[in-house]
């Protein structure tokens, strides 16, 4: 979930744009009303190079959003070679990974559900900004662009009119842009533990929408509950839709 890049780059299919120095990255539109071109997932910045700062200005890039925590972007800052774009941090899980009252879960199974129930706030800061004037063609990333970034962009996609199977099509992509169908690769965290990245699955992601629909009965009133009003998914409906 932080700094876990395989040994390996892999084979990506034309889904995926190269971003010298940038993971995973990809145009969610395509997805429901999502139009493409307005809204890019990926992993961070951290080593991204001169060329990948051109390519990302070749997009028109305004908005950067970026879900990690502030101690991963310690050790990881984005780099913007020059790029002038907004950058924001709306971190999607606690402040750190060994938070007293809510450490970060160990396992993907608890992880999801613990996502939804903390990403809120994220969530309807991400929402406000996307609907917001300038705030698109726009970047979500995390560390490598699977887990956080996968939640937000699939309640991104939700609002859009997407249906599960279509958002969970895209949400499996990671796993390509990764490197990962072969399985686990471990890689160093920020405070330098060893540890495993996984594959992600459709169970992962199905929990986390579960969870909110369970506790709230549908993804725009969980967002309401944040603070979100029937006037910024209109704003987000307007900027991103076809």
């Amino acid at each position: 979930m932080t700094d876990d890049l395989p040994d390996r780059e892999p084979d990506l299919p034309s889904a995926f744009l190269d971003i010298p120095g940038v993971r995973n990255f990809r145009d969610a539109g395509g997805v429901g009303a999502l139009r493409k071109g307005v809204l890019y997932r990926s992993g961070s910045f951290h080593t991204l190079t001169p060329e990948g700062a051109q390519r990302l200005k070749a997009l028109g890039v305004r908005v950067v959003i970026d879900l990690r925590s502030r101690d991963e972007l310690e050790v990881w800052p984005d780099l913007r070679h020059g790029l002038d774009h907004e950058a924001l941090n709306l971190p999607t899980l606690p402040a750190n990974r060994e938070d007293v009252a809510h450490p970060w879960p160990e396992d993907q199974e608890t992880l999801y559900p613990f996502m939804a129930e903390t990403a809120g706030p994220s969530l309807v800061a991400a929402i406000r900004r996307l609907g917001a004037p300038g705030g698109v063609p726009a970047v979500v990333h995390c560390a490598v662009g699977k887990d956080r970034t996968g939640l937000t962009i699939a309640v991104v996609q939700s609002l859009l009119g997407a249906s599960d199977a279509d958002i969970t099509a895209d949400f499996l992509l990671s796993n390509t842009g990764l490197g990962l169908l072969d399985g686990p690769t471990p890689y160093v965290d920020e405070t330098g533990t060893e540890r495993v990245s996984r594959p992600i699955s459709a169970p992962l992601l199905a929990s986390a929408l579960t969870w909110i629909r369970t506790h709230h009965g549908s993804i725009p009133a969980y967002l309401h509950t944040h603070g979100t009003t029937e006037a910024d998914l209109t704003a987000l409906r307007t900027n991103l839709s076809t």
